[in-house]
């Protein structure tokens, strides 16, 4: 093998993971991904794919078919290990670590002196050092005791993903990265890495930092994703157009809000400000009462809703877009999501849900062609803004109830 050539696990094969290790795989690198769903594992070793993002198919199916790339149910020996697993949120929004901790313990019996160890998932600060002391915890013999201190003999560092769901191949080359190393040889070694197949600037911290680093972005997103939302209450009360009053205030120079919607999902801008929240619950006032302003949109959707569907004496509600953002098929902690599973409970008519993005394999409730849902339904309630609702006939709009959270049809 080339001096230059490494073999890499990569633990999760989920938005990131498997761009990720399909990516390197294309570099020459010989990738092994590992994740705990045989289907999944299945469909990538038939160079398939089992999430939608554009042209991720081809790269699997190259990856794969070139013997580069090939996926497992559990890990193996490798020089570098990523890991890219979901870091959601428990009851009382406190991080749920259980799956990095999970994978740092199965890969320890893999890891070997001079490996590196990246940890790619969102993170609250500190997660690198809990790797670090469960690596010494279950692999002693990789870490020297020098001066009362523990020295690894591994490199364990931070790259927060920072990539766009529909842009991810192309955002992990070009984006910037932040490295956060424990200590100046895994922050060297990790960027040295990056910089091989990154394009965009590598730059150089603390772990701590990089997890802070990553965690900041999204809130700031979320804050101002918040203030729109907020405007759009506020204007509703007050019988103002919430889409003309923000277009005609971005005319300042020094003004750029944000669009509302539905609220915010997603894995990230949706999860990863409460992890600030919950390490300085006194000092993230902001941060806190943003979530809270867009954790409470869709509630106050499924309301103006319910307050249309009383015209009616048998409503039909049709609810476009399940995703928690345009032209994906990604679900996790969607608010159209969330509002058609409550409209559905609720009783208050018949709900008929059109996601064009989910082709199959969604059995929580039945989905509708587009075509279908704009003929039979007496509510439209726009919940996403796909291309494919973009081009409606507006003509099919004047006999229904629209409510548009996205400002399409507007």
């Amino acid at each position: 093998m080339q001096s230059n050539v490494k073999k890499i696990v990569v633990m999760g094969l989920g938005y990131i993971g498997l761009p990720t290790a399909s990516l390197l795989a294309t570099k020459g690198h010989h990738v092994v991904g590992v994740d705990i769903n045989k289907a999944a594992v299945d469909t990538i070793n038939q160079g398939e794919i089992h999430i939608v993002e554009p042209d991720l198919d081809i790269l699997v199916k190259s990856a794969v078919h070139s013997g580069k790339l090939r996926a497992s149910l559990v890990p193996e020996e490798a020089d570098i290990f990523i890991i890219a697993v979901p870091t959601p949120f428990k009851d009382g929004y406190t991080p749920d670590m259980t799956c990095v901790e999970a994978a740092t313990r199965t890969i320890a019996p893999f890891v070997a002196v001079d490996n590196m160890i990246i940890l790619e998932s969102t993170s609250p600060v500190g997660t690198t050092e809990r790797i670090r002391d469960i690596l010494a915890e279950e692999r002693p013999d990789l870490f020297n005791a020098a001066g009362g201190k523990t020295m690894a003999r591994v490199m364990i560092s931070h790259c927060p993903e920072r990539v766009l769901p529909g842009q991810i191949l192309k955002e992990l080359v070009s984006n910037d990265r932040i490295i956060g190393g424990i200590d100046q040889t895994s922050r060297e070694k990790t960027a040295e890495f990056y910089r091989s197949f990154v394009s965009g600037q590598v730059l150089v911290t603390d772990a701590r930092t990089a997890e802070m680093a990553k965690l900041t972005e999204n809130s700031f997103r979320d804050v101002n994703i918040a203030f729109a939302n907020e405007l759009s209450l506020i204007c509703d009360r007050l019988g103002i157009n919430v889409w003309e009053l923000i277009e005609l205030a971005n005319r300042h120079p020094r003004v750029n809000i944000l669009q509302p919607g539905p609220g915010v999902g997603g894995h990230c801008i949706a999860v990863d400000p409460w992890f600030i929240v919950s390490a300085a619950p006194e000092e993230a006032k902001l941060i806190r009462m943003a979530r809270q302003v867009n954790d409470g949109k869709p509630h106050w959707v499924l309301e103006k809703v319910k307050s249309k569907a009383e015209k009616f004496k048998h409503p039909v509600i049709g609810c476009l877009g399940l995703a928690f953002k345009a032209d994906i098929d990604d679900l996790r902690e969607s608010p159209a999501l969330e509002i058609t599973r409550e409209l559905i409970a609720s009783g208050v008519g018949r709900v008929m849900a059109c996601e064009p993005n989910v082709q199959g394999g969604f059995e929580e409730f039945p989905l509708y062609e587009i075509q279908d849902v704009l003929r039979e339904a007496d509510i439209l309630l726009l919940l996403v803004d796909h291309q494919e609702f973009k081009g409606v006939d507006r003509e099919l709009l004047k006999e229904k109830v629209v409510i548009d959270t996205r400002g399409v049809w507007r």
